[in-house]
């Protein structure tokens, strides 16, 4: 057997390992297998294509070096990253390894281009989609990422600013159908990737912090289609195939965070929702006060509670109070307390962001409740206890003609007693008010979560033992 058939043979086996991957994540008990299994299959797939470089006789001593080092570099930023960065910034990292590999995907053809004796050949389509989605990921998720950590994370827009988005446009696809129709030039290329940068900044920054989530899951996915097609560009085809399924699963991720917030894709990058600003009021139907309780007083209440539905959202995930929240149930459960938390599709900022969170704090899982599961037993919660959780326990959702208007929500406001543990009555990303502040049962806690939870839970073992 040649080496390249046993490079091929070995990138199979890297696919297979992706693909399976990908169905362990799809549960929280098999997930870290599933992390597992890619990285594996990576490791395999990158020591081969290594075997390949080598055997290819283009390397010297200068090029491994530089290979080396780059290696060593990307390896430590990325060891840094996974055990430096909060749960709670996540989506930005997301954000910045969408932007690394659609410029590095974009960068693949371009170099590639340039060493082309002559460039008329097959894969120039491939060269010119791979730039283009390449350049638009790069800049634009750059800016998702500065958005998402709080840099101009309302919508950022210009007189001008559609106009100008669409002479890009007409830019890039003049000068990619100049490459595509064989203009062997390398300048008009940079100009396919000037324009594309371009368009990249123009589409984001319109964009609101509150749908930063969807866009960069729509990023992710235009990052695995410009692998693909840098695969194509170089003929690899582990390159093509883990392209391929990250832009699959890239776009169903998208598909369903814009279904979990009721809002249309096109809707989303229009812009303009999600300012991050207080907004004005939206009153309920019958209006109301807020009524703030104290430790003791919700302490109790929790405690002689038969079921008690917990209700995380970004605020628990923002003060890092999974394991508070975790300990409160823990004692509740020890009175015999039925305790199950409710989440929410966005609760953190991307699915499956509050199930890690609480599977950290050692969750069992079988208390998880999906949104359509936990909405009809509502009504059946003694006490539903709200942490940090804002725009998705609004009840205007249910009615039209606001920010929210239309937004799958838990259905808190139907359980016979509410309590909300907040630091203040600040809207959330929808810049409205939440409703569910002034219904009659509900109580405000006013503290920080991972302080009001400590507080509740020394409360509960104080009180009732």
């Amino acid at each position: 057997m040649t080496l390249r058939e046993g490079a091929d043979l070995a990138f199979l086996l890297a696919a297979v390992c992706f693909v399976l991957g990908l169905h362990f994540m799809n549960s929280p008990a098999t997930a870290r297998r599933g992390n597992r299994v890619s990285a594996g299959g990576m490791v395999v797939a990158v020591a081969f294509a290594l075997a390949l470089v080598a055997d290819g006789g283009t390397m010297d001593l200068t090029r491994w070096l530089v290979l080396i080092c780059g290696a060593l570099v990307g390896g430590a930023v990325g060891i840094w990253a996974a055990r430096s960065v909060l749960m709670t910034a996540i989506p930005q990292l997301v954000s910045l390894f969408n932007a690394v590999g659609g410029g590095a995907a974009a960068m693949i053809a371009l170099a590639d281009y340039a060493r082309r004796p002559t460039q008329g050949s097959g894969t120039d389509l491939a060269t010119v989609l791979d730039v283009v989605i390449g350049s638009v990921t790069f800049l634009g998720s750059l800016l998702a990422a500065a958005k998402l950590q709080g840099y101009a994370s309302h919508p950022v827009t210009f007189r001008g600013s559609r106009a100008l988005q669409l002479a890009l446009v007409v830019i890039a696809v003049g000068s990619a159908v100049a490459v595509v129709a064989r203009v062997d030039s390398l300048p008009v290329l940079l100009v396919t990737l000037a324009a594309a940068l371009g368009i990249g900044a123009l589409l984001v920054l319109p964009i609101g912090g509150a749908d930063m989530p969807v866009v960069i899951s729509l990023l992710n996915a235009f990052t695995g289609t410009a692998v693909a097609m840098a695969g194509f560009v170089i003929d690899n085809v582990i390159l093509v195939v883990a392209g391929a399924l990250v832009g699959a699963s890239g776009a169903i991720l998208t598909k369903l965070m814009a279904d979990a917030m009721n809002r249309s894709i096109p809707a989303i990058m229009a812009g303009g929702f999600g300012t991050g600003a207080a907004g004005s009021s939206t009153p309920g139907a019958g209006g109301g006060e807020v009524r703030s309780v104290q430790v003791e007083d919700a302490a109790l209440q929790l405690a002689y509670a038969e079921r008690v539905v917990m209700v995380p959202g970004y605020g628990l995930a923002a003060a890092q109070a999974q394991h508070e929240l975790r300990e409160l149930a823990s004692v509740l459960e020890e009175r015999g307390v039925e305790v199950y938390y409710a989440i929410h599709p966005v609760a953190g900022r991307m699915p499956g962001h509050m199930n890690v969170l609480l599977a950290e704090a050692n969750v069992p899982y079988d208390q998880l409740r999906e949104m359509d599961d936990i909405n009809p037993e509502m009504p059946r919660a003694d006490v539903a206890l709200v942490v940090g959780a804002n725009d998705v326990t609004n009840p205007a959702a249910r009615r039209p003609g606001n920010a929210v208007s239309g937004m799958p929500i838990i259905d808190v406001d139907r359980a016979k007693n509410v309590i909300v543990i907040k630091r203040s009555m600040a809207s959330g990303y929808a810049g409205i008010d939440n409703e569910l502040y002034l219904e009659a049962r509900t109580a405000m806690l006013f503290s920080d979560a991972k302080k009001g939870l400590a507080a509740l839970t020394a409360a509960a073992k104080s009180l009732v033992g």
